[in-house]
């Protein structure tokens, strides 16, 4: 009789376990914020491969994504992005608008090279372009915006990870990501939640301790808004008043000057008569005969 000894499982320790645990509590605000972004609103076309994702249909036609869904596979995501070693191996494309601001702040913060705007074809396939790179791993915003990337990646043999929605092609897609990827407050979120997850896989950050950079950093902006709120706060500025850093002194002039003020220096000048004795001689003035030849002779 043959008997062989089994090992135990090897015991996580609590460290790495309390790093990868994540709270109910921590999960529901996750939630409401999905919510708060529209995350869970698809669109009134379904992909059939995108069937298992949608948990149901509202009376006007839009599909409701499950949430639940979309949290596992960012969770998946994350984990897959952490095990790449070069960090600037990981390149993130979206040529949507919506998008841009949102990979440029992912980037910003896990190291991942950025193509925002207009994806050049050939930049995976072709060696003699300027711009000809090979990434071990694709974050894309929208499957059927960013095609020419997804089909180029297809050739060289690149891993894809992507946002779809519920109408999103999932041709060469390896890691389908459901949620809403038409809005974007839902690609800020998303692109917010997943490179908070990569960090704290990573150890940059705390799972117990919020992160403190804020989701609206990953929003976009629209540049006529960005433009009226410059000017707005450049008005604001100009209207306000200057304060004063020292008050004025308050001058009573109904309240008589002592007498040995001093006016700059100069003599005081003669008393003024009592009012009301116009007799009296003016201190100071000839009381001659105002007719009176002058007595001087001017040459």
């Amino acid at each position: 009789e043959l008997r062989v000894a089994l090992a135990p499982p090897p015991r996580r320790s609590s460290a790495a376990m309390s790093m990868n645990y994540i709270s109910e509590e921590q999960k529901k605000k996750d939630f409401q914020m999905m919510l708060a972004c529209s995350t869970h609103l698809g669109t009134k076309n379904l992909d059939y491969q995108m069937t298992r994702y949608v948990w149901k249909r509202k009376p006007d036609g839009i599909h409701i994504i499950n949430l639940g869904r979309t949290y596992d596979k960012l969770q998946l995501a994350a984990r897959i992005i952490v095990a790449i070693e070069n960090p600037a191996d990981v390149c993130v494309i979206s040529a949507r608008p919506y998008g841009q601001r949102s990979i440029l702040k992912y980037c910003q913060y896990t190291g991942a090279t950025p193509i925002a705007g207009r994806f050049t074809p050939g930049t995976f396939t072709n060696q003699i372009t300027n711009k000809f790179m090979e990434p071990r791993l694709l974050l894309l915003t929208d499957p059927r915006t960013d095609h020419q990337a997804i089909a180029e990646s297809a050739y060289a043999n690149i891993p894809t990870i992507a946002f779809c929605d519920t109408d999103s092609p999932l041709k060469h897609i390896d890691v389908a990501i459901p949620a809403n990827n038409k809005g974007k407050h839902s690609i800020g979120l998303l692109y917010w939640m997943l490179a908070r997850e990569v960090l704290r896989l990573r150890g940059t950050i705390h799972r117990s301790q919020p992160w403190d950079v804020m989701v609206d950093l990953f929003f976009y902006r629209d540049p006529e808004e960005v433009e009226a709120q410059a000017k707005e706060e450049a008005a604001a500025r100009e209207v306000a008043p200057l304060e004063m850093d020292v008050a004025p002194p308050t001058t009573d002039w109904d309240q008589p000057q002592p007498a040995g003020a001093d006016w700059g220096g100069q003599p005081a000048p003669p008393a003024a008569p009592p009012a009301g004795d116009w007799s009296m001689p003016a201190t100071g003035v000839p009381t001659g005969e105002w007719g009176a030849a002058p007595t001087e002779q001017w040459q």
